[in-house]
């Protein structure tokens, strides 16, 4: 495959053979549902996901943290299988199931040998279309659903990144935490999360994508059969869901600080500021400016954070991004006292990216870091998987490996340079959490010189 191929949504059927000879097949059923496989020669097992396009963000007041509601009623039973009936299938062949709710999609996925490929479809869409969102059921979730926010709000790791997605992000629906709060989640009702779930769970706006020991022809016309059987008609002429703008959002920042008091050993920090989005060209240089800033153990801020100065043991920059808005983002964990002085050194290093940019020798590292991670991430269909359904649902294009790394070996100095400049002049926020007050750091932090 040379360059990015396009996956139109007027385009009904595509083959492509892409990077280690498998074989991408994509299929716009007539309902609008949206398959698409990457057979692996020689695999044995596979690994399938059922996508929906319903995050977080799409949630409206009234239906907050009905998206994860979802993802855990979908599990307790059909008309066909009760909830046990569902783990004995997976398990029973040594499989495994789960799911992930997002900011933008949520994705139900087994991973299972090749020869229970339609196990696990006939499963996974008896579970999307057929669910019966029992009532006895929605009360028990809600409280496993409690449990599990009180365990985010007590791993401070957890908990300061949510705080700073609330402030950078501000007004905007992706400051929102994915789970919702237990307010929220106690005054939910079975039928705001249904209705929710009507809206959302379709044919027109479902991908299912699937990677590995796969047919793809097989499993279409099982999936199709499958998803009528559980109730949806698969007989209905649809288009298939627009995709998300892309227009840049304006974000602005709840606040510069937020600091969490808690009577922890250390203190966590996350500073965190806008940046670009899922479709940005520059994503590539992006992510060498993150692996070359904080990527690695020969990365800038492990370097000067923790090898020179001891002031944390974990210390990293990531870029997180979105349709329409992205986060660039600098955590650290170190002593409380500490904190104030981590915060400073981390930006002095991005100013001083800034101003210099990278050497030679940092751009061939970190492009030589993430060629590598890329391609060791292949050997697994879960990442086959993930890269099928965030292609069809968010950019729009597949790009495979030797694609991948061509866009990396083409990032220029000037370009990790420009985004840095971007980056320090940004609108930053710092989310703290630990036996601090926001007064005193904030104090600490205009006082300190970086020093250890």
């Amino acid at each position: 495959m040379n360059g990015a191929v396009a996956l139109p949504l007027n385009r009904v059927e595509q083959t492509i053979e892409i990077a280690g000879g498998s074989t991408l097949r994509r299929t716009i059923h007539p309902s609008g549902l949206r398959v698409l496989t990457e057979s692996v020669p020689g695999a044995q097992s596979a690994t399938i996901g059922y996508w929906v396009p319903s995050g977080s963000r799409d949630e409206k007041p009234g239906t907050f943290g009905s998206t994860h509601f979802l993802e855990h009623l979908l599990f307790k039973g059909t008309s066909e299988r009760t909830a046990l009936d569902i783990a004995i299938a997976f398990d029973s062949v040594g499989g495994e199931h789960n799911a992930v709710t997002a900011k933008e999609y949520t994705c139900y996925y087994a991973k299972i040998r090749d020869v229970h490929v339609d196990m696990a479809v006939d499963v996974l869409s008896d579970m999307l279309a057929g669910s019966l969102l029992d009532e006895r059921e929605f009360d028990v979730e809600r409280d496993v659903i409690l449990e599990e926010l009180a365990s985010a709000a007590d791993d401070p790791g957890d908990l300061v990144n949510e705080k700073a997605f609330e402030s950078v992000f501000g007004d905007h629906p992706l400051a929102r935490p994915i789970g919702a709060d237990p307010v929220e989640i106690e005054a939910a009702t079975r039928e705001s999360v249904a209705a929710h779930y009507a809206q959302q769970y379709r044919p027109e706006r479902l991908v299912i994508a699937a990677a590995g020991g796969v047919d793809h022809d097989r499993l279409v016309e099982r999936a199709v059969a499958a998803l009528s059987r559980a109730g949806w008609d698969m007989t209905a002429s649809a288009a298939p869901v627009e995709r998300r703008s892309t227009e840049r959002a304006v974000v602005r920042s709840a606040s510069p600080l937020i600091a969490v008091e808690r009577a922890n050993e250390q203190a966590h920090l996350l500073l965190a500021a806008p940046s670009i989005t899922a479709t940005d060209p520059r994503r590539p240089a992006m992510a060498v400016l993150s692996a070359a800033f904080g990527g690695g153990m020969s990365s800038r801020l492990f370097q000067e954070v923790r090898e020179k100065r001891g002031l944390a043991y974990s210390v990293q920059s990531f870029a997180a991004t979105f349709s329409d808005a992205g986060l660039f983002g600098l955590y650290a964990a170190s002593a409380p006292a500490k904190a104030p002085t981590v915060a400073r050194l981390m930006r002095d290093e991005l100013d001083k990216l800034s101003d210099s940019g990278l050497s030679l020798d940092e751009l061939t590292r970190a492009v030589g870091q993430l060629s590598g991670a890329s391609a060791l991430a292949l050997e697994d269909s879960d990442t086959r998987m993930s890269r099928l359904g965030r292609s069809e649902l968010m950019s729009g294009e597949f790009v495979d490996l030797d694609e991948l790394l061509r866009r990396y070996e083409a990032v220029t100095l000037d370009e990790v340079r420009g985004l840095a400049r971007e980056l320090a002049v940004a609108d930053w926020t710092t989310a703290v959490v630990g036996s601090v007050t926001a007064e005193d750091f904030a104090t600490q932090v205009a006082t300190s010189t970086g020093g250890a």
